[in-house]
């Protein structure tokens, strides 16, 4: 029988027990092993079947088995120890609090997705683990964030496999009374909401989740409550699902209601307010617009609010192609904005020209996303060197009359949260060898260039280490892998064969990330023939675990995972390689730690970062790779092999496709297998076990998102707070002023002559020139310019790389003609073709970069053929 109502019925815990509620309810216990085992000592039974949920686990332990634990005094003195733990790790004084500078006094961090624990279902693929793991980072470094998401009531759907290997998708319901969160409420115990206005007069409300992230409050919005109509109650109900409009509601409910929420929060709780607020990718871009609201209902006009709100903002992207991004039809949001709207007292062209894309080769007609975070943020990155170049390229058409070096996008790579996803045996390793605080140190903090006492492991520990962790894996697989072919129909006696697959002693190779087509996911069936003697070489076989989910609306990416289920489902091979349905964070915590190879073979550069390569290097697992993010940046022949790239002009994809597919059959079968099984004097790998030393050696603290999280503090989140804290608001009405006649009056702005005392076309290295030049500055003045010398080396046509540029100083006027003489020297710093121009921008002391206005004038064609080119 059905039921007709559904209760969440808690557990009264004995009083000597109450501290198990605030363990279970703070999510440090997610990447705290110390938590963990004192919880599966409450009841090892029921935490396995929990999944490794505490909340879970609280709710199915029998009262006796609660009353026994409140008898047991070494049970309350390992309970009281984790407590005071806990205690210490969100009240003591941390990095942030001993770092010096300025910083904020908060940050808030939106992001659409949070990957924290498998407990708590609100993330897809890497966007949201990178955020989860930016606010536990943020947590161990003493950040004083608040992170601002959506509560998904069916969360991101769970997969299965049909028969014929096709994915299936399920979405579970989520009660959040059963998971570890709890309802924001006011001072007299009601259910804190915020609200946003729609269109028609109607109103979409939401409640405010908390879940506690260590020292990090996370703010999670649900529409799903009674006041809401059924359409309203529905904006939360999955992620990235739906269409336009309902995408459209759920980024502004993250972004408009997300202040509202940091709002409410701060009040309720007394946490300091934000003075910078991140926006990870572009979905919470609305949030820039409510911030502008605030500051208008304060006196502000739009455009002062505008860089008030602009000093104060980060923008990361995360995507390295144009389709990646959120784009809406303008008049679908300019419906949702103005006086029958949201934000009624807001000019809606105002709000519309943040985001529409009015730039050579964009779409007129289309509200992007992206575009209008970069135009809320003084400071937006990429996430990795590599795509910071990439998105600097993408993005160029905002910054007309730049080149794409000099985009005002940088960028911070990421990291992984080490606690997370090393494995206990490779901690407990380390702490065997320094100690397990100074372990714990270097995994959170960081700082370090190298982790040298890596090297003082013996051999033979680190290959024990290895193969027990790849033992695990091999159980992992085999009880995933019976999961999946009984949910496929199959019965109990056609499974035998699963008792074999996997071998503890045999290279273990892991592929596992989303399925769009960009990641290739079947580049290793390109040779099946030539994969098949791989995994069935007799003297050095490899096995390959395949792990990932294909967008639900995607079926090119589903007829991938088919393909690669059906190549696994061959009674041939089924014993090497395997598909394992229903990728997540529960698998990938043991997936990572169990292979030898991270396989990753993308498209390059379409790679923004790709983390799961620096989860597997963390626990001495080596990278396979294309040269893309991350691993383009710091790979080295000394942990790991990159993947040759045939990314030439006239490639096809199909013939790009056949040339990396082969490149990758070579390393395997010349360099990576001969290596893991050639063996020493002494028995063992000598120079696998040596690329494993190398790799949490010198890769190791690099990757960490303790670094990031510190990158992101220095050189983002304290320039930000002090670009909000000095643009008070008539500071802000100077700004806007300035920039809205500098713009009225830039068609005045001319470079009219140019001279040189170089008398010839050559000239030794280390000769020092004088440059003499003429400008016009219309009815603007010296000060709100700066003319500059660009100077560098030049290719045949005449273009400047790598610029050096320096500014040049006023001499006189303004001449009978309105002219302005400034002069400057050029040195001649490098050998070869050498070229130099002359430029001007605008400028003042709030710019954050010379090319923020997107304004520049450079000599006309008459100048330049007067000037000419030098050291040709």
């Amino acid at each position: 029988m059905k039921a007709i109502r559904r209760f969440t019925v808690r557990p009264v815990l004995p009083e000597p027990l109450r501290p198990l509620s605030d363990l279970a309810r703070n999510l440090r216990w997610s990447w705290h092993a110390e938590t963990r085992d004192l919880f599966q000592s409450v009841d090892p039974e029921h935490w396995a079947a929990s999944g490794g949920d505490p909340v879970r686990l609280l709710g199915s332990v029998r009262p006796a088995r609660l009353a026994e634990l409140a008898e047991d005094r070494r049970f309350l003195r390992r309970l009281t120890a984790v407590a005071d733990d806990l205690h210490d790790y969100v009240t003591g004084e941390r990095w942030y609090q001993s770092h010096t500078g300025e910083l904020p006094a908060a940050v808030a961090y939106f992001s659409p997705e949070f990957g924290i624990t498998a407990a708590l279902p609100q993330y897809s693929g890497g966007l949201g683990i990178l955020a989860g793991d930016h606010l536990k980072a943020a947590s161990d470094l003493g950040v004083p964030l608040i992170g601002v998401g959506l509560l998904y009531r069916h969360g991101y759907f769970r997969q299965s496999l049909s028969r014929d290997g096709w994915q299936q998708e399920h979405y579970p319901v989520l009660d959040p009374n059963e998971l570890p969160v709890a309802l924001l409420r006011e001072a007299d115990g009601t259910p804190a909401q915020v609200s946003l206005a729609l269109p028609g007069g109607k109103q979409l409300h939401a409640r405010i989740w908390l879940a506690q992230v260590g020292r990090v409050p996370l703010l999670m919005l649900d529409s799903d409550v009674e006041e809401n109509d059924l359409g309203e109650r529905g904006v939360t109900d999955r992620l990235y699902g739906g269409g336009s409009e309902h995408r459209l509601l759920q980024e502004m409910l993250l972004g408009i209601g997300g202040v509202r929420a940091v709002r409410t929060y701060c009040r309720l709780t007394g946490h300091a307010g934000p003075e910078v607020f991140h926006t990870n990718e572009g979905h919470a871009g609305f949030l820039g617009l409510e911030r502008i609201a605030e500051l208008c209902d304060q006196g502000l006009d739009f455009d002062a609010g505008l860089e008030a709100v602009r000093a104060g903002t980060v923008f990361t992207t995360h995507t390295p192609v144009p389709a990646g991004i959120d784009r809406f039809d303008r008049e679908l949001v300019a419906r949702h904005f103005g006086p029958d709207a949201e934000l009624p007292r807001m000019d809606v062209g105002r709000i519309l020209a943040l985001g529409m894309e009015t730039y050579p080769g964009g779409e007129p007609n289309l509200f992007n996303m992206a575009v209008m975070g970069l135009r809320l943020a003084q400071r937006a990155n990429g996430v990795s060197l590599l795509h910071g170049q990439v998105s600097r390229e993408m993005f160029s058409g905002l910054w007309p009359g730049f080149d794409p070096e000099e985009v005002p996008i940088t960028s911070v790579t990421n990291g992984v949260h080490a606690p997370t996803w090393v494995a206990p045996e490779v901690f407990r390793l380390g702490a065997r060898q320094i100690g397990a605080q100074r372990t714990e140190d270097a995994l959170t903090v960081g700082g370090s260039d190298r982790w040298d006492a890596v090297g003082d492991i013996p051999d033979q520990d680190v290959w024990d280490l290895r193969r027990s962790l790849r033992e695990q894996l091999v159980v992992e697989v085999r009880d995933r892998l019976r999961a999946s072919w009984r949910q496929r129909g199959a019965g109990t006696a056609e499974l035998g064969w699963i008792d074999g697959v996997l071998d503890p002693d045999v290279l273990t190779i892991g592929f596992a990330r989303r399925v769009p087509s960009y990641k290739r996911l079947t580049l290793m069936l390109r040779d099946r023939d030539r994969l098949m003697d791989l995994l069935l070489h007799p003297e050095r076989p490899i096995q390959i675990v395949v792990a990932g989910k294909a967008h639900p609306a995607d079926d090119g990416g589903k007829r991938l995972v088919q393909e690669l289920v059906r190549f696994a489902d061959d009674p041939r091979v089924r014993h090497r390689i395997v598909f394992l349905p229903d990728y997540g964070m529960a698998m990938a915590q043991k997936l990572y730690p169990g292979c030898d190879i991270w396989l990753n073979n993308p498209l390059r550069p379409l790679e923004a970062c790709g983390t799961s390569g620096m989860k597997a290097a963390l626990n001495g697992c080596l990278n396979l790779s294309v040269l893309d993010g991350w691993w383009d940046e710091w790979f080295q022949p000394d942990f790991g092999w990159a993947i040759p790239t045939a990314d030439g002009v006239g490639t096809d994809p199909d013939r790009r496709d056949d040339i990396e597919a082969d490149a990758l059959y070579e390393l395997l079968e010349q360099r990576v297998t001969p290596r893991f099984y050639e063996h020493g004097q002494g028995g063992l790998p000598d120079r696998w076990i040596e690329m494993v030393r190398q790799t949490l050696t010198l890769l190791g603290p690099k990757v960490l998102a303790g670094r990031m999280v510190r990158e992101y503090v220095e050189r983002l989140y304290a320039p930000a707070a002090h670009a909000h804290r000095t643009m008070a608001p008539d500071v802000a009405r100077e700004l806007a002023e300035w920039k809205s006649r500098v713009r009225a009056q830039w068609h005045g702005v001319t470079v009219d002559h140019v001279e040189t005392t170089a008398a010839t076309t050559t000239a030794e290295l280390g000769t020092t020139l004088g440059l003499r030049v003429h400008v016009g500055l219309g009815a603007l003045g010296p000060d709100d310019v700066e003319i500059q010398a660009v100077s560098g080396r030049v290719d045949e046509e005449d273009r400047i790389a790598d610029a050096a540029t320096v500014p040049l100083k006023s001499v006189g006027g303004p001449d009978a003609e309105g002219r302005w003489i400034y002069e400057g020297p050029l040195s001649l710093d490098r050998t070869g073709p050498f070229g130099y121009t002359v430029r001007i921008l605008p400028s003042h002391r709030l710019l954050a970069s010379g090319a923020e206005l997107g304004l520049v004038a450079v000599p006309s064609e008459e100048v330049v053929e007067g000037a000419g080119v030098l050291m040709r």
